[in-house]
């Protein structure tokens, strides 16, 4: 293989020209370990910049104004996500320039700033471009106000007010809302049709709801306005508008600024569109009915170099890499409009028809249960409704729960050798991104807000289905999936995880592996989940929920706990034992004030913490650009808990009186028995299982690739 250092003339060089040399050397030598990327030994047109990608924060207008000064670039491409980008000059000796004089260049980004190191190429990466089918009944019309119309819709809104009955204005946690004609209440996703408010829609609306009714966009005149503000930073979950609420079409405006929304199928199919200024998007029948749409909490967004052409029928080609560049958010304004339904819902999308009997909304009773799938379809959706969509929405609370590594986890990373590429499969947070920091860490998550935390964090991860990361195979030394697989529903499902690990280790790679077992009473040991159980709390204050009989035996019997009375998953009693292997976990949401006490009693109830290692534990990006994240801590051993549902029953009445109140969402898992991870994990011939244990509550292997 050619050397990927450039040659360097025998000449003295100052200590700093050293030092940027050095680093120029490390980064060629971590894109090819980490990338793939073969940087060339002589000059040529085409460089590669490490540490000017998107995944940076580098936008293409602020890499192309640095570049144009060295001479006339032809190609920028920028991957999406990624933390360099490839450009290719006209002339040899511009490519010459740019190598010389902007190698350890400082590129500013608000109040922090990257360092560049360029390393020549033979040939740019050319992806072929992909278009991804918009939602069908998706519409989205540019410009559909004028600026003056703009100004005059943004004008009718008075924010003053901070509780305004007439209007129902509120302040959530992540916008702010009014709202017009009906309330829409958000305990139950519904609105009361028979308590109409006193504010009607804003005149100010009449001439835009005019123009789309003689447009055909509707066919009746909408009664309802919902005004949401997004700052910078702020977003909405994944939801799909409650189908026995309002009838088909639904519109939705935007002004002062643009965003990204993304649609998601419930197979998994993922849209991301933009909305420009002033642009309207319609949403009719099975855009409107069955895809969820959401906007992640971010401050920019990775968005085309143009905004697209006004088209009733097309949207941004956003998985392609050579048009790419960084938007900021800025304040958005969005006004929703909707027409209430008086009649049930009979639309052709029963699995999210309320109407129809599905479950939409998160409710303080028993879901309607689903069963246990019988084909790859059913169980793709069972995941992306009890798995994905619940994720992305307790995203925030979720996150506010992992604040402590598990001890043992720590100690697999730790005895990593520096320089280790690890890839962690369904990192959450990315609460172990950090914990060694002398390895190349990167981690993955199906749920974008997750990842977004992660990136809030200052690490290295980006979407992907654990079935189908985008890394080359054999690209890893290590690899981890803690609480992860037990979340996939079919057997299959678990292996195809397991192989996938599998494939992106090197030979001699490992994996870490733990998912959260049927035994939560082990060789006489209870695990810290159920010792945190409160029996009498939960029985006398949890009605919604019984508490099974004998909940501290372990079954034994493998055929009948994993039995699903009549085909449907039951709902778990949380801090009880199991009683049957595939089940509904649920999950409580918190506001901002119960997260905070919940942070208080967790630092409260520290007794032995430590920090992760004797070095700083700032994670450091495969480019060397490192975060700004304090160190990582943990628990000792006896202290921690290691369950997938951290959160204990609250203790007073009163407490419990605010959590029937609040959201409950269930989480799909099934629970493994005894020796079922380490069978799972023979059934793949190119692997050995090195150890496997029960910590806390959970199975674990550690297993090498041959």
């Amino acid at each position: 293989m050619e050397s990927c250092v450039e040659n360097v003339k025998a000449v003295r060089i100052s200590k700093e020209e050293k030092k940027v040399l050095r680093k120029q050397i490390k980064a060629s030598h971590t894109l090819l370990r980490h990338e793939g990327i073969i940087t060339a030994s002589q000059p040529t047109k085409s460089l590669v910049v490490a540490n000017g990608g998107l995944g940076n924060g580098v936008s293409r207008e602020e890499l192309s104004a640095v570049l144009e000064e060295m001479g006339e670039v032809e190609t920028l491409v920028m991957p999406p996500y990624k933390p360099y980008a490839f450009a290719t000059y006209r002339l040899g000796e511009s490519a010459q320039k740019a190598h010389i004089h902007l190698n350890g260049q400082k590129l500013q980004r608000g109040e922090n700033n990257v360092t560049l190191y360029l390393s020549y190429v033979d040939s740019v990466p050319c992806e072929e471009e992909e278009a991804v089918p918009v939602p069908e009944g998706l519409v989205l019309l540019e410009d559909f106000v004028s600026p003056e119309e703009e100004a005059l819709l943004l004008a009718a809104i008075d924010w003053s007010s901070a509780n305004d009955d007439v209007t129902a204005q509120k302040a959530l946690k992540h916008r702010r809302v009014k709202h017009y004609g009906f309330e829409f209440c958000y305990d139950n996703n519904n609105v009361d049709k028979n308590k109409p408010l006193l504010a009607g829609l804003p005149e100010e609306c009449l001439p835009v709801l005019d123009r789309c009714l003689k447009d055909g966009h509707i066919v009746t005149i909408p009664d309802q306005l919902t005004v949401n503000q997004y700052e910078s930073g702020q977003g909405i979950p994944p939801h799909v508008d409650t189908h026995s609420a309002f009838e088909d079409t639904i519109l939705s405006l935007s002004l002062g600024a643009k965003t990204v929304m993304e649609f998601r199928h419930p197979d998994g199919r993922l849209v991301p569109i933009v909305l420009p200024e002033r642009s309207l998007l319609v949403m009719k029948g099975e855009s409107r009915y069955l895809w969820t749409h959401g906007i992640t909490p971010r401050k920019f967004d990775m968005v085309p170099i143009c905004d697209p052409q006004s088209s009733a029928s097309t949207t941004p080609e956003h998985g392609t890499n050579s048009n790419l560049t960084l938007s900021k958010r800025g304040t958005r304004t969005s006004f929703t409009f909707r027409k209430i339904r008086h009649e049930p819902c009979r639309c052709a999308f029963p699995s999210t028809c309320d109407s129809q009997g599905a479950c939409l909304a998160p409710s303080t009773s028993p879901p309607c249960t689903p069963s246990l799938p019988c084909c790859h379809a059913d169980a793709a959706r069972l995941e992306e409704e009890y798995v994905h969509q619940v994720y992305n929405t307790i995203a925030s609370h979720f996150s506010s729960t992992r604040h402590s590594p598990w001890p043992r986890v720590c100690h697999f990373l730790s005895s990593l050798p520096p320089g280790t590429v690890l890839a962690d499969v369904g990192c959450g947070n990315g609460k172990y991104l950090g914990v060694n920091p002398e390895v190349i860490a990167m981690g993955c998550d199906r749920s974008n807000a997750l990842v977004q935390i992660c990136a809030e964090r200052g690490f290295q991860a980006f979407v992907s289905d654990a079935l189908s990361v985008p890394l080359r195979t054999a690209s890893c030394d290590a690899c981890i999936s803690i609480a992860v697989i037990h979340h996939f529903s079919t057997q299959e499902r678990r292996l195809a995880a397991l192989r996938e690990l599998v494939r992106l280790l090197k030979p001699g790679g490992r994996a870490l592996i733990y998912v959260w077992a049927f035994e939560q009473e082990y060789n006489k040991q209870k695990s810290k989940y159920l010792k945190d159980q409160n029996k009498t709390h939960l029985e006398n204050n949890n009605p919604a929920y019984s508490t099974p009989a004998d909940n501290n035996q372990t079954v034994d019997n493998t055929q009948d706990v994993s039995k699903v009375t009549n085909g449907k998953l039951s709902v778990h009693t949380n801090r009880t034992a199991f009683n049957s292997q595939d089940l509904l976990v649920p999950w409580h949401l918190k506001g901002e004030e119960d997260k905070k006490k919940d942070s208080r009693k967790e630092k409260s109830n520290k007794i032995s913490v430590k920090s992760c290692s004797d070095s700083s534990c700032n994670p450091t990006s495969s480019l060397g650009h490192q975060s700004d994240m304090s160190s990582g801590l943990f628990l000792n051993t006896s202290q921690a808990t290691h369950s997938p549902d951290d959160i204990a029953q609250t203790s007073s009445s009163s407490e419990m009186s605010k959590s029937r109140s609040a959201p409950i969402f269930h989480r799909y898992y099934h629970v493994f028995q005894q020796g079922e991870l380490e069978k799972l994990c023979l059934q793949m011939t190119e692997v050995k299982v090195l150890s496997s244990y029960h910590d806390q509550g959970n199975w674990c292997v550690i297993l090498e690739r041959d």
